[in-house]
């Protein structure tokens, strides 16, 4: 309900505490609800905002979202979150009135003007939390409050006032603040493990096991056996046991239908296999949120969370953990604004706490890039690989080494797939690749293995390559360390090394440097990569289909236009000319762990060897298929190859161009370098197979899209079905009587059945611009409904945060693309509605043609297509309690597509006044 010009809420007595004299902001549909200091409300209309807030300092619940939302591009904002975050860091909240609520004990607020008065109160009961915080060497609330506060923060004053502190800290005391990693615990070196032994798993022991899992709840709980996930355990326990042949792993291709409980399935032999061999079993998923799940579910197996701690790790890449070094040089910057000191402050109170400085994980909070800026907070990752490794003084408090040390010693490795094709393509930090490995999410694998195994000479790529040789070039702020910064005591100024390093520096210039985007653009290229980059660009622009749209666009490389061909010869001579010394200082600082070895500490010895092989892999292999791709560009890539010039685009705007190749069959490369090493690989999914109803084929498609088919051993093949009575449990309509291209008809259907829904609907689009056309038709309508309405690439929120919402607020919906789908885990009431747009077929890129000239033809896309449809169906009912309906507005969905649904359950074709009533109907909502 929306609050009467001049109602007055009355504030509730509470312990006293300095809280701004400011009124409170809530975004609304047609507006803004405006909370002043002395209680009265009145909604501001979006028109008269503006000038409203232009000088008023205002109390809100992320600043940047309502910035976003009421249009406005400058806000003097006291942001509740940025308290919380303060208060409480590395713990989860909502980034909502509502999330605020529930961490801070407040009732749950249920109108906006409830919403925006919990927004004071809860920003009371913080700087009460906060008074009572003792000030411990880790961490000195009162120091980095006023340090934040002379930055600029609008909490700073209030926090003193709150600690009862004085407006003056001493200098001293403020600058040690800023050294967050002062109470982190240092690690220490270890003897190497022993290789794996190879006791096997029976099928009997891993139904054994699981059934003490099943026992030990990870909430204390015991869980009901299931004869399915018995059943499950039992067939991946074959990748268990030693393989017989060196040619390849024992390979387990499992299908488990929703609900079998595959995690603890696979995690019942892998921990046990652990277990008997001392050494680790690496569970790979293609999501963050599966991987927080698998950690909680092994919260059965160790009680004790030390013993956990040893047990377990969650293993990322370099770039998903802070850089300790980063964070150093951020702070240390001259002048920090008020931006910077905010998110700066922040992040040291959450590096005093954090778990594994893991800036992905489940500690740290989603929201916190969206609301302080990518720069400040992802930004203190090493991205760049950039890393000094003993060279730094924070090495033995550092994250990613401390990470890497415990995965050595764990038993279960929670990993991603992207990640586990890097080590296993470059090599391992310890020269010892897993012999185990669990697929989970296998159905990404395809794609994890296209982009792992492809190759980008692209302005970006080149220009990042520069950077990471060059360092910073006439910045004003950058922590950009280069290749003479980084070897700076290893390399003497005299000798081979010295000599190496110069010529690398020089030819690195070459490379796109800053700028490259304009002179580009402007047809003025500057160096060798810049020219021929430009002549890609001019090539794209000629040749492709719509370049006046705001999408990437592409080209076939042959026939090249006039120029190209010299072009890519001069680029390749000039990469020569930086690999051969790239090379060359590899080959000299490897040579000196055998000319030094006597006197070389261990960590000596392990940056020099991390620093030659980086340098070398740059070289022979960066490089080196670059220069493939050039010298191979007047010719046919060859079989197994597909190549085009492309431009990518980013809300219209152009982020890059460039020359790309891939693998038509991403799969070769993978069975060759990951699965063939390995002595037991399990790919299990609820989406392995295809539907088209010839139990073979449907086999043979998932072993080609696993990599099985490359492999000299066959596959085991397992398939569990799903315990769910999907017929009376769900709901599948086509909708026969809309015009899928009218953006108005389209934003109909989804208010309308959203509306039957009762909210608890997620909207699937295969199209940004589609998305945002519908939003702006139906948010005020549904809001006004009592239905919130969420939209990625609309709210200023990640797309993990906008989930995280969805999932707790079971009145709200959600639009979003395929990257939503893949992410979402919400069971219950919170999701009971998906609504398609359109039938999601592939696009139709030059990387898809060649994939479907080799893999069928039309039977490609429609086997592409039936899989996003059961894993989207598969979204829906996660419960045995569950219920949902599935909608399509597409009245040109084919009869074969309907593979992609259980058996026992097909879609109803219908209008969509039926298909509203029907819902509301079925999910036990009035219509209307």
């Amino acid at each position: 309900m929306l609050a009467p010009m001049n109602a007055t809420i009355v504030f509730e007595s509470s312990p006293t505490v300095p809280l701004p004299n400011i009124p409170t902001v809530l975004p609304r549909p047609e507006g803004a609800l405006w909370l002043a200091p002395d209680g009265e409300v009145e909604t501001v209309p979006l028109e008269a905002l503006a000038a409203r807030i232009a000088d008023t300092p205002v109390l809100v619940c992320h600043a940047r979202a309502v910035m976003r939302r009421l249009r406005v591009r400058r806000l003097a904002a006291f942001d509740v979150l940025e308290l919380f975050a303060f208060v409480y860091p590395a713990r989860a909240c909502l980034p909502t009135p509502e999330g605020l609520a529930a961490v801070t004990g407040l009732p749950r607020p249920t109108t906006p003007e409830q919403a925006a008065l919990t927004l004071r109160q809860a920003a009371s009961r913080l700087l009460l939390a906060v008074a009572g915080e003792p000030r411990e060497p880790r961490s000195d609330p009162s120091a980095l409050a006023h340090a934040m506060g002379q930055g600029g923060w609008a909490w700073g004053p209030f926090v003193l006032a709150a600690r009862g502190e004085p407006n003056e800290i001493p200098v001293g005391r403020r600058q040690l603040a800023w050294q967050a990693w002062r109470g982190l615990t240092e690690w220490a070196a270890e003897a190497p493990e022993p290789p794996p032994g190879q006791v096997p798993v029976s099928a009997a022991e891993a139904r054994t096991r699981l059934a003490a899992l099943l026992l030990h709840g990870s909430r204390g709980a015991a869980v009901e056996p299931r004869p399915q996930q018995a059943d499950f355990a039992s067939a991946v326990s074959l990748a268990f046991t030693p393989r017989e042949s060196a040619d390849g792993p024992n390979l387990v291709l499992a299908e488990a239908g929703t609900g079998v409980g595959k995690t603890l399935g696979y995690l019942a032999p892998a921990t046990l296999w652990a277990e008997k061999n001392k050494a680790a079993v690496w569970v790979s998923t293609f999501t963050r949120n599966l991987q927080t799940q698998i950690d909680a579910e092994l919260d059965r197996l160790h009680v004790d969370p030390s013993d956990k701690a040893r047990r377990v790790v969650v293993r990322k890449g370099r770039e998903n953990y802070l850089c300790l070094l980063n964070f150093e040089d951020a702070t240390r910057q001259a002048t920090l604004n008020s931006r910077q000191a905010t998110a700066l402050g922040l992040m040291a109170r959450w590096i005093a706490v954090t778990r594994d400085g893991d800036l992905k994980g489940a500690d740290f909070p989603g929201w916190l890039p969206d609301l302080l800026g990518q720069a400040d907070t992802l930004g203190l990752a090493d991205r760049r690989g950039e890393c000094v490794y003993s060279a730094c003084e924070h090495y033995n408090r550092c994250f990613i080494e401390r990470s890497i040390r415990r995965a050595r010693r764990a038993h279960i490795v929670i990993a991603n797939h992207a990640l586990v094709m890097v080590r296993a393509a470059l090599g391992t930090e310890d020269g010892h690749a897993p012999t185990r490995y669990v697929f989970d999410e296998g159905h990404h694998l395809f794609d994890a293995a296209d982009s792992a195994f492809s190759g980008h000479l692209s302005a970006r790529e080149t220009a990042e390559l520069r950077r990471w040789l060059l360092g910073a070039e006439g910045e004003r702020r950058s922590r950009a360390r280069g290749l003479r910064r980084r070897l700076d005591d290893l390399v003497g100024p005299d000798g081979p090394e010295a000599a190496f390093l110069d010529q690398v520096l020089t030819a690195a210039r070459t490379l796109p440097g800053e700028g490259w985007a304009a002179r580009l653009a402007a047809g003025t290229p500057r160096g060798p990569a810049e020219v021929f980059l430009s002549l890609v660009r001019r090539q794209v622009l000629a040749r492709a289909v719509h370049v006046d749209g705001p999408y990437s666009v592409e080209t076939e490389p042959q026939p090249a236009m006039d120029g190209v061909a010299e072009a890519a010869l001069a680029l390749d001579q000039a990469l020569g000319r930086l690999a051969a010394p790239l090379v060359g200082l590899a080959g000299a600082l490897a040579t000196r762990l055998d000319a030094e070895a006597d006197q070389l500490d261990s960590e000596q010895r392990r940056r020099i060897d991390a620093m030659a092989r980086g340098l070398e892999r740059r070289a022979a292999m960066d490089m080196a298929m670059w220069r493939g791709m050039l010298t191979g560009l007047s010719s046919d890539p060859g079989p197994g190859f597909v190549d085009w010039f492309g431009i990518e685009r980013a809300d219209g705007r152009e982020v890059d161009v460039g020359f790309h190749r891939h693998y038509v069959d991403p799969m070769r490369p993978f069975a060759r370098i990951v699965a063939a090493p390995a002595h037991g690989v399990v790919v299990t999914s609820a989406t392995l197979t295809d539907g088209t109803g010839d139990t073979e084929h449907d086999w043979r498609t998932a072993e080609n899209r696993c990599g099985a088919v490359h492999l000299p051993t066959p596959a085991m093949r397992a398939s569990v079905p799903s315990p769910f009575d999907y017929a009376a449990q769900t709901r599948i309509f086509v909708i026969t009587d809309l015009r899928k291209d009218d953006a108005d008809q389209v934003g109909a259907a989804y208010r309308e059945l959203f509306r039957a829904a009762g909210g608890g609907g997620l909207g699937l689009f295969t199209n940004i611009g589609r998305l945002r056309a519908v939003h702006s038709r139906i948010a005020g309508a549904l809001e006004t409904d009592g239905i919130p309405l969420l939209a990625q690439h609309v709210d200023g929120l990640s797309r993990e945060a906008l989930i995280d919402i969805f999932r707790a607020e079971p009145a709200s919906c959600l639009l979003g693309t395929d990257a939503v789908r893949d992410g979402v885990d919400v069971p219950g009431r919170s999701l009971r509605l998906i609504v398609f747009d359109r039938v999601p077929w592939p696009q139709p890129s030059l990387l898809h043609k060649a994939r479907r000239d080799a893999f069928g033809g039309r039977k490609y896309d429609e086997m592409v297509v039936r899989l996003r449809l059961k894993q989207a169906f598969g979204r829906l009912v996660r419960r045995s309690d569950d219920q949902g309906v599935f909608v399509l507005l597409d009245a040109a969905m084919p009869s074969r597509l309907y593979g992609a649904f259980p058996e026992g359950i097909g879609p109803e074709r219908v209008g969509l006044a039926e298909a509203v009533r029907l819902t509301a109907a079925f999910l036990d909502r009035p219509a209307g």
